[in-house]
This record gives C-alpha cells, sequence and structure tokens, in this order.
C-alpha cells in the first residue's frame, strides 16, 4: 500500500508543479497586459499570445500524467521499483514550475516593451521558448521512464 501512495504522489506531482507554475507565468504576464492595454490597447493580440505562454507547461504535465496513468500498474502489488520510478518522474516537473514563472517575467518584459512603442514581439516569442525547452525536457524524461516500467 506505500508504494500505491508513492506512486499516487508522483502522479500528483505531475499535475501540481507545472500547474502552480503555469498559473503564476500567466498571471505575471496577465498583470503586465493590464498595464500595456492603457498605453498601447491596439496590440492586445499580442500581449494575450505572450500572456497564455506560460499556460503549456501545465499541458506538459497533464501530458506525463496521462500518459503514467495508463499504464497498468497501479495497483496495491506495485512494485517498488515502479512507485519510484512514478514518484521521480513527478518530481522532475519541479522544473516546469521554475521554466514557467521565468518565462512569463520573460514575457511581461517584452508586454512591456510593446507597450513603449517598441518592436520586440517576435524576439520576445524566441527568447521565452527557452525555458520551454527545459519542460519539454522534463516530459521527454517523464515519458523515458514510463517506458521502462
Amino acid at each position: 500500500m506505500t508504494n500505491l501512495l508513492i506512486a499516487y504522489t508522483g502522479l500528483a506531482l505531475m499535475i501540481i508543479l507545472p500547474g502552480i507554475g503555469s498559473a503564476i507565468g500567466v498571471s505575471i504576464g496577465s498583470n503586465a497586459t493590464i498595464g500595456a492595454l492603457k498605453k498601447r490597447p491596439d496590440a492586445f493580440g499580442n500581449y494575450m499570445l505572450l500572456s497564455a505562454l506560460s499556460g503549456t507547461h501545465g499541458l506538459f504535465g497533464f501530458a506525463a500524467f496521462f500518459i503514467f496513468y495508463s499504464k497498468t500498474v497501479f495497483t496495491p502489488d506495485i512494485t517498488p521499483f515502479a512507485a519510484t520510478a512514478v514518484f521521480g518522474a513527478g518530481l522532475i516537473f519541479v522544473v516546469a514550475t521554475y521554466a514557467a514563472i521565468r518565462q512569463g517575467q520573460i514575457c511581461a518584459n517584452g508586454i512591456a516593451e510593446i507597450a513603449s512603442g517598441n518592436d520586440v514581439f517576435g524576439k520576445t516569442m524566441i527568447l521565452a521558448v527557452f525555458p520551454e525547452l527545459y519542460s519539454i525536457l522534463a516530459f521527454a524524461a517523464a515519458f523515458l521512464i514510463s517506458n521502462k516500467i
């Protein structure tokens, strides 16, 4: 039973950690959008895309959750190895939490610059993709772990 609890804790971490990071990152971008709308309301489309970008990290966590949950190892007879693997895969997503928050900050800076009249939307998108890479790596690692249990 303890092994099952460890495995379900790992599943919960796959949703909780990137979800928290995404919520914070999107909030950071959205807060910047509110201020930017006062200066340049015509750029709302750019603001909205940059604000929403941090939400993708939560999707990676959900995708990993779905992959693991679809496996049939979640029974009271789960092995210590499998339980630890699921927990470790969930713990990996602390990377996504940090990446989502930092991506939100990058996007907020881009939003502020667009509001100031600078044409930096494309450059901001490029720079904002860099933290995204680490969430993708966390998802890839979780996927590889799922194939070993």
